[in-house]
């Protein structure tokens, strides 16, 4: 499929804005993609990202990488301004993005992560007593 060829493509703020519309944050993006938040905000800074990394952020995200590579915010608002019941708009956001999913996976991946950096400290305490 291709993608319809648009004035200024900056893939790093097109994925910022649907994070931002999505009310997905730098730091919970950080912690899906196992990257710092620092990491995540260099990438919204990019005008280019490589598809594999493209791709892992469309699913982390809830879209496809056609969407980052052709979202087109005034587009996105109107979408949202045309939609008059609130229930309609609600139904349309959760078709994209289930947030209790979203939050299920990430809260296990912050415990993985937890758990290894208390396996460290663990090793570099057992290390330490045994340097005495």
């Amino acid at each position: 499929m291709s993608v319809p060829n648009v004035k200024h493509r900056h893939l790093g703020q097109n994925i910022k804005r649907i994070c931002d519309l999505k009310g997905i944050k730098q730091d919970t993006l950080a912690i899906a993609l196992d990257i710092s938040q620092q990491a995540v905000s260099k990438i919204e800074q990019s005008e280019n990202i490589d598809d594999d990394k493209l791709q892992k952020i469309a699913e982390i995200i809830g879209v496809t990488p056609d969407a980052i590579k052709s979202f087109n915010e005034d587009a996105a608002i109107n979408n949202f301004n045309n939609f008059h019941d609130n229930s309609t708009v609600t139904t349309f956001i959760n078709a994209q993005f289930n947030p209790v999913e979203k939050i299920i996976e990430l809260y296990e991946r912050l415990l993985e992560v937890e758990r290894k950096r208390n396996d460290l400290l663990d090793e570099k305490l057992r290390n330490a007593e045994k340097a005495k």
